[in-house]
């Protein structure tokens, strides 16, 4: 018979098939039951209809472990800011660059204490963002199950109507299906990759504008800073003072005597300029530079620069590279800026914005630079001193948007009478005590318009002056074959320039030769045994041989005068003052004064003596402009060391040179060679680039340029030269010549006779002396 089925439905309608887990055994619903019940997984993939509804499942797990995870960070980073007692966390800067950014980021990212007036409480924001995040999740789940219904075949049966099964399955079962779980993963995969690229490009363009940024920042501060630096000569004094009429930056007036000797001021002829000294601060004299001629020192002064550094390191001089020569009378070629270097005070205040006023200073029609000042003067040599008094006071009244803050001003008259009648003549006390009431005209114009306490005033000098006489003469031509010389720069120290460079050490060696019995000759090369303190050496500019008288004698050519004749019949030689010696000697000594705002020192007070390249770092200092690179080195406030009152300050009256026949004392060690150097030696000095073919012109050079070191003084367009009175031979009438002499020499005695007997009088002691001794 045959086997009947096992009816199953006594057992409550269940799959009695035998490979069900529920029936294979007996107690196997009880150890389901027991172990298998936590298999959800199972049971849902027994439920689900496909695959994309188990991926969608899956996906909603991990956004849910994900936004548990961060809520769990931040609650814990929020604990931690309150730990550490700050209620204002720093939101990530990277964040305003990111364009995943949500609301809800932002919301959490805000402080509480930032929760504008009005609001709705804390609990009830926490709850609808909640509220959201719930409502959010609920739909991105619908719509994953939205999308999971069709599942794998519906998504076949769509891919077979469009043709879009991927080639080489026919069933799709073993391909990466476009909704396959590998495809979801590698899609995932690929979306994080485009997410970590996008983030690392908004890093990269974030790092790139950083950088252009701070790049441009500094160029901002750098151009800042250097306007600052170009303006701050103007603006770093930016003090202005009021006289009760106008207002007044800082304003500095520089007055220049020409010639005036230190010793001058105790000759009791210069009240005003001593009540200045007892105001103001000063030493008791200053040094000139080497040499102590007018306009080397004029320009050392305007721009703090040695002769060898500025370039005109004489009143004529030879340039070897222009292959021109320097003439200070001749404007047409002296006022050339090629001449002219460094940069003198007026050019250093226009280009920081100030304005300025130059009276007839030495080197200031050059257009130095090409920069003019405001205001400029042409020499006049004639010019009375009131003229120069009223003109320095006009400037001060200008209106304040053209007045000038530097005014220099340039007095030659001490000068030209001290060539002329000699340092102490008659004739020079008369001039000094005029400079003094032109220098007290001006300070008196200072107290009517109440500026004492608001303008400073320097007055200098540039050299000092040394009576020269017949018997200190020697004859150029006795002591060098000047048939081998090209140019002779300078007097009365003359500088020789041989034709051939090959000849210079021959010359040299005869010239000491026939100079070592003279001891008040000293003979250098530039380049071998010049004196550093001369400052004398490196530019081309000067000569390579030196013959350098000592104070009060001084070198002359026959075409000039015939040395031998003039003493025989006792010419008395002309000028009767002289400089351009060794600016350290007591003749050669200069002035210095100062007073005003920017000096603001005790009364009378006495500072170390210093040289004149020190002169314009203080006068850039008193206005506040910064002074280019230069020598000096003292710089507002000076220091004193004392008052001129003081026991043991008195400055001492330097007596004049001593007859011929005795030798002058240098005031340093001179380094004159009185032997021939060695041959080698010939090695060191610098051939100057010369040709024997080139013609001497200044061999025969005309006696005015010769003779006269200063005077006559570069004249105006029109305006014919001073005449020259050295010479008093008139063309071989010796007869007369005696007559003259004669006149000459007594008018002298009597004149150093009154001079004495004056300075008696005036309880100065004898002032002055005969120069014809």
């Amino acid at each position: 018979m045959p086997l009947q089925p096992i009816n199953t439905t006594a057992l409550g309608g269940r799959d009695h098939s035998l490979l069900s887990p529920s029936d294979y055994d007996g107690d196997a619903a009880s150890i389901r039951s027991d172990q298998d019940t936590d298999s959800d997984d199972d049971e849902r993939q027994i439920r689900a209809r496909n695959s994309r509804e188990l991926l969608a499942h899956d996906r909603l797990v991990l956004m849910e472990e994900e936004e548990l995870d961060q809520l769990v960070t931040e609650t814990r980073r929020r604990q931690e800011r309150e730990r550490r007692g700050s209620n204002l966390p720093i939101p990530n800067p990277l964040r305003l660059f990111s364009r995943s950014m949500s609301n809800a980021s932002l919301s959490r990212s805000r402080s509480p204490s930032a929760q504008p007036p009005g609001s709705p409480p804390d609990d009830f924001v926490v709850s609808e963002k909640r509220g959201f995040r719930r409502a959010r999740r609920k739909a991105k789940k619908d719509r994953l199950l939205t999308e999971a219904q069709h599942g794998e075949d519906g998504e076949l049966m769509y891919e077979m109507e469009e043709g879009g099964m991927k080639e080489g399955s026919s069933t799709g079962e073993s391909s990466d299906r476009d909704d396959s779980d590998e495809v979801d993963r590698k899609g995932l995969l690929h979306l994080a990759d485009v997410k970590a690229k996008r983030a690392q490009s908004w890093r990269r363009w974030i790092l790139i504008y950083s950088i252009i940024g701070v790049a441009f920042a500094i160029l901002v501060m750098l151009a800042w800073k250097l306007s600052i630096e170009r303006k701050r000569g103007t603006h770093r004094t930016t003090s202005w003072s009021s006289n009760g009429t106008a207002m007044f930056a800082p304003t500095t007036i520089l007055i220049s005597l020409d010639g005036f000797r230190a010793d001058f001021l105790s000759r009791g002829l210069t009240p005003r300029l001593s009540a200045f000294i007892k105001e103001g601060v000063s030493p008791l004299y200053m040094l000139p530079s080497f040499p102590s001629v007018t306009f080397p020192n004029h320009y050392t002064i305007a721009t703090g620069l040695y002769p060898e550094a500025h370039g005109v390191v004489g009143n004529t001089f030879y340039d070897p590279l222009l292959q021109e020569e320097f003439y200070y009378t001749n404007p047409s070629k002296s006022l050339d800026p090629k001449w002219w270097m460094g940069e003198p005070f007026w050019v250093t205040a226009q280009k920081q914005g100030l304005k300025t006023a130059i009276h007839m200073w030495p080197g200031s029609e050059a257009h130095v630079l090409h920069t003019e000042p405001t205001y400029m003067d042409r020499f006049n040599g004639n010019e009375k001193l009131s003229k120069k008094v009223k003109r320095i006071l006009e400037f001060l009244d200008m209106p304040d948007s053209e007045r000038p803050q530097i005014i220099a001003a340039y007095v030659p008259n001490v000068d030209s009478d001290g060539h002329e009648y000699g340092p102490n003549s008659t004739e020079i006390r008369a001039t000094i005590q005029k400079t003094d009431e032109m220098l007290d005209q001006i300070f008196k114009g200072l107290e009517e318009r109440a500026l004492t306490g608001i303008v400073n005033v320097i007055v200098v000098s540039d050299h000092g002056m040394a009576t020269t006489d017949t018997s200190r003469l020697v004859q150029l031509e006795d002591i060098v074959d000047v048939s081998r010389i090209s140019h002779t720069d300078g007097w009365p120290l003359v500088g020789l320039r041989p034709k051939s460079p090959d000849d210079l050490q021959s010359i040299y060696e005869e010239v000491v030769e026939k100079t070592k019995d003279n001891p008040n000759l000293d003979v250098y090369l530039r380049d071998v045994n010049m004196p550093e303190r001369y400052h004398f050496s490196r530019n081309e500019r000067i000569a390579p041989l030196w013959v350098v008288p000592k104070t009060g004698w001084a070198l002359v050519k026959k075409e000039e005068m015939n040395l031998k004749e003039a003493q025989a019949n006792g010419v008395v030689y002309h000028p009767r003052g002289l400089h351009g010696y060794d600016h350290e000697h007591p003749l050669m000594r200069a002035i210095f004064v100062a007073r005003g705002p920017a000096f603001p020192h005790q009364p009378n007070s006495r500072v170390e003596v210093f040289q004149n390249i020190e002169i314009f770092n203080m006068l850039c200092d008193s206005v506040g402009i910064d002074p280019p690179p230069n020598n000096g080195t003292l710089r507002l406030p000076l220091k004193p060391i004392g008052l001129h009152s003081d026991p043991g300050t008195t400055l001492e009256d330097p007596a004049d040179p001593p007859a011929a026949g005795t030798a002058t004392p240098s005031s340093a060690p001179s380094l004159v060679t009185t032997s021939p150097l060695e041959p080698t030696k010939s090695l060191v000095a610098n051939p100057v680039t010369t040709s024997a073919s080139i013609t001497s012109t200044s061999s025969a050079a005309t006696p005015s340029k010769s003779l006269v070191i200063d005077p006559p003084k570069p004249q105006p367009p029109g305006q014919a030269p001073d005449g020259d009175e050295g010479s008093d031979d008139d063309g071989g009438k010796k007869g007369l010549d005696k007559v003259e002499s004669a006149v000459h020499n007594f008018w002298d005695w009597f004149t150093g006779k009154v001079d004495e007997w004056w300075g008696k009088v005036k309880g100065s002691g004898k002032d002055s002396e005969s120069s014809s001794g």
